[in-house]
């Protein structure tokens, strides 16, 4: 009886780090900062009613829709420690920066997604720069890494968009320090 009961509380446990662990990676993306509300009509970015709960989630869903072009994705870290060291949901703020600047849109759209650990925890908040390098992206600019992306100013977040947006080479325009160090194996 004692065993049972022993595993019954470990199953609870595990329940218990299963559904914090979803909480933190996945479920702010189901619902995100600001869901639709019940009644609400309102359109994501590729102009498609969104499902009541959800931020872009489209109610008609059609798997051969090609996706919306960007010029640039920013992959920001958003899993326990960078997500404690950033600001309450940085990548929607990002998002918000960038429809300000307008490039939420057109061909040099920049995209912000957020994702687990890089292992790079001591740089936190890290940013990983991917340039769409089919199309318009400078491939100079592909797979750089901004580190401590927590301390930016919303300012500063701004002139790297505007560069990213200019194609301008990120190592050549901003202070060495923003950048991760990598090292490459030969």
């Amino acid at each position: 009886m004692q065993l049972i009961d022993s595993l019954k509380i470990m199953i609870v446990n595990l329940e218990n780090i299963m559904a914090s662990s979803l909480t933190n990676s996945h479920a702010s993306s189901q619902y995100g900062s600001n869901p639709v509300k019940k009644g609400e009509v309102r359109l994501n970015e590729m102009g498609s009613e969104i499902v009541e709960g959800y931020t872009c989630k489209p109610k008609d869903y059609d798997a051969n829709r090609p996706i919306m072009h960007y010029k640039t994705l920013l992959l920001v870290c958003d899993d326990e420690r960078c997500g404690k060291a950033g600001k309450n949901n940085s990548a929607e703020h990002l998002r918000e920066l960038i429809k300000e600047e307008g490039l939420n849109k057109g061909k040099n759209r920049i995209k912000v997604s957020r994702t687990g650990c890089y292992g790079a925890c001591r740089f936190r908040q890290v940013c990983q720069v991917v340039e769409n390098t089919q199309s318009n992206g400078n491939s100079k600019n592909n797979a750089l890494w901004l580190r401590h992306t927590h301390k930016l100013s919303d300012t500063q977040w701004k002139n790297i968009f505007q560069l990213l947006s200019d194609n301008k080479i990120l190592v050549d325009e901003l202070d060495n320090d923003m950048f991760i160090p990598m090292k490459v194996y030969e």
